[in-house]
C-alpha cells in the first residue's frame, strides 16, 4: 500500500472490522463514527462500553473476525475496498449521514465514482410481466446509448432487465448487492453477475461470504437510492421493496420516476400508487428520464406532439364548412348553407378558400371533397 498512511491504514481496518462486526446502516455506530472516528467505535465495542453496551451479538462476532484474513480473500476474488475520502468514493453517498456505509466492497472495471456520476438506478418486481422486464431492458439499454451508467440490485425481474439492457448495448452498469460479492445471489443470475464484475460493478457493503437476509435488503434499497441521480421504479406490487427505494430517493431530494403499466395489472399496482404523489414523474422511456435527471440543455428531451396537418390549421368558417362535406358525392351550395348553419356569405368565402387550397372542386354545379 504504497503511499498510504499509517493512520489511514488503521482507519481502513477499523472500518472493515466494524463492517464485519455491524449490521449495514446502523443509525447508532454511524453517528459515533462521524463524530469520533471509527477507531474509537472499535475501542468502545470492544470494552462493551455506551453506545455499545447493549450490543452483546457485536461483541460475539468480533470474537471471529479476522481482518487480514477478509482482506486477503477479497483480493484474491478480484476485488478492492474503498472507504470516505478515497478518490473513488461517491460523495454522493455522504448525504445517507449516519446509516452511511461504513465502507465499499466492490469487484469491477470501473472507478465507482466516475461511473456513479451520471447514473439513474431502474428497479422494480422480481416476478416481472413480460410488459415490465420488456420497458426495462429498453429504457435501460437507451440510457447506456446515452452514456448513463444503470444501477439496480442484480435481483430477477425488473433488475436482471435492467442490468442486460446496458450491458447488450455496452454500457456501464452497477449491481448493489445484499450479499458479498463474491457470492453468486440469487443463484440463476451468477452468469449475469459475472459480466458485471467483468465490464461494471459488484458492489457491497458486506465483507466477503456474507449471505442475504431480508433486513439487508431492504438497507441495501438506500444505497441504490443514494448512488444516482434518479430512480426509476418500472413494476411493482403494492409491497414490493422497489418502493422502499423510491422512498429513499425521495427523501434524499433525488428524482422519483414511475413507468405505468396495465391499470388491471397487479404487477404494476404499487407504481400507480406512487404515481399519484406530487413528487413522482411518469416516463415512458429513456429520454424523458434523462430529461429529468441531466443537464439542462444537453439532455432536455424535445416537446412531442403529433404531425400537424393543413387541415388542422384552417380555422373557423373554414373547417366548420369542411366538415359539412359529404364523405361521399356532391352536396349544392343552398344545402351546404344550411348544414352549417352559417350565412350566405361566408359560406361563399369559404368555399371559395377551400377550392383554392385544394380541398373542395366544383363538379356540374354543386361541389364534393377533392379528388387530389
Amino acid at each position: 500500500m504504497g503511499g498510504v498512511s499509517r493512520e489511514d491504514t488503521e482507519t481502513r481496518r477499523a472500518r472493515v472490522w466494524l463492517a464485519a462486526v455491524a449490521e449495514p446502516g446502523d443509525p447508532r455506530l454511524g453517528a459515533f463514527v462521524l463524530a469520533h472516528g471509527p477507531i474509537p467505535a472499535v475501542t468502545r465495542i470492544h470494552e462493551g462500553a455506551p453506545p455499545f453496551d447493549d450490543r452483546a451479538s457485536w461483541l460475539d462476532r468480533a470474537r471471529t473476525v479476522d481482518v487480514d484474513a477478509i482482506l486477503g480473500q477479497h483480493a484474491e476474488a478480484g476485488g478492492r475496498v474503498i472507504m470516505p475520502g478515497d478518490g473513488e468514493w461517491p460523495t454522493q453517498l455522504d448525504d445517507l449521514g449516519p446509516t452511511a456505509p461504513m465502507i465499499l466492497w466492490v469487484r469491477g472495471s470501473v472507478d465507482l465514482r466516475l461511473a456513479a456520476v451520471r447514473s439513474v438506478s431502474v428497479v422494480g418486481a422480481r416476478a416481472a410481466t413480460t410488459y415490465g422486464t420488456h420497458v426495462a431492458s429498453t429504457i435501460s439499454s437507451e440510457l447506456a446509448e446515452r452514456e448513463w451508467a444503470v444501477v439496480s440490485g442484480g435481483a430477477y425481474g425488473i433488475d436482471a432487465a435492467a442490468h442486460r439492457g446496458s450491458l447488450a448495448v455496452g454500457g456501464i452498469t452497477i449491481a448493489v448487492l445484499a450479499c458479498g460479492v463474491d457470492v453468486a445471489y440469487p443463484r440463476g443470475n451468477e452468469s449475469l453477475l459475472e459480466r458485471i464484475a467483468a465490464d461494471g460493478a459488484l458492489v457491497s457493503e458486506l465483507p466477503p461470504q456474507s449471505h442475504p437476509t431480508r433486513s439487508r435488503f431492504l438497507v441495501r434499497n438506500r444505497v441504490i437510492a443514494a448512488l444516482s441521480r434518479g430512480t426509476v421504479v418500472v413494476e411493482a406490487a403494492l409491497r414490493s421493496g422497489a418502493l422502499s427505494t423510491a422512498r429513499q430517493a425521495r427523501d434524499l431530494g433525488r428524482f422519483v420516476m414511475g413507468v405505468p403499466g396495465p391499470v388491471t395489472s397487479p404487477a404494476s399496482a404499487g407504481v400507480h400508487q406512487l404515481l399519484r404523489s406530487p413528487e413522482t414523474i411518469v416516463v415512458t422511456d429513456a429520454i424523458e428520464v434523462a430529461d429529468c435527471c441531466g443537464l439542462l440543455g444537453d439532455d432536455a428531451a424535445p416537446w412531442r406532439s403529433a404531425r400537424v396537418r393543413e387541415r388542422d390549421e384552417l380555422g373557423a368558417p373554414l373547417s366548420q364548412v369542411l366538415e359539412a362535406m359529404p364523405a361521399r358525392g356532391t352536396i349544392t351550395t343552398s344545402r351546404l348553407i344550411h348544414d352549417c348553419g352559417l350565412d350566405e356569405a361566408t359560406v361563399l368565402t369559404a368555399i371559395g378558400q377551400l377550392d383554392l387550397r385544394g380541398f373542395v372542386e366544383a363538379a356540374d354545379g354543386q361541389w364534393r371533397l377533392s379528388r387530389r
